[in-house]
């Protein structure tokens, strides 16, 4: 399962937080990348090291030469905390997980669930807000049942 990232934070000298889609934030030291990959000492530079952006949810970009993918900062970071996370995110992640989990493309589910395959790919990238009822749908069609918790 890919992890996405949803938020970038810069700390001090070369460290990264990351928050990413499961609510795990992950603290991240460039630093560590320098001997295998000198061309990223250029991030010492405080200013460029700000710079950084996400790319979507996949990793952080500075510029063409410099980059990392979230799935290395999930792998080798340093869990610092758990945040909560929007509901439709949640779902997103609860969705793209069953779907994975149950071997289906997109199309597939998609089909057996009656929807357009966009709406469910709006849904799993945690852009759209589904009802309970589409998310009933979706937990139907993969054989399961949808679930609600609530946490105080």
């Amino acid at each position: 399962m890919f992890h996405k990232a949803i938020g970038l934070q810069f700390k001090e000298g070369t460290v990264l937080e990351v928050t990413f889609q499961d609510g795990v934030v992950k603290r991240y030291d460039m630093q560590v990348l320098f001997p295998k990959y000198p061309q990223l000492e250029a991030l010492r530079d405080r200013a460029l090291f700000t710079s950084g952006k996400l790319m979507g949810a996949y990793g952080i970009l500075w510029n063409d030469d410099l980059d990392i993918e979230a799935e290395t900062i999930y792998e080798d970071g340093e869990t610092v905390r758990r945040e909560s996370i929007p509901l439709h995110l949640s779902s997103a992640l609860a969705v793209a997980t069953a779907r994975a989990k149950a071997g289906i493309s997109q199309k597939q589910l998609a089909a057996k669930a009656n929807m357009d395959q966009s709406d469910l790919s709006k849904i799993e990238r945690g852009v759209a807000n589904p009802s309970v009822s589409t998310l009933e749908r979706i937990a139907n069609a993969l054989g399961g049942t949808l679930s609600i918790n609530i946490v105080t």
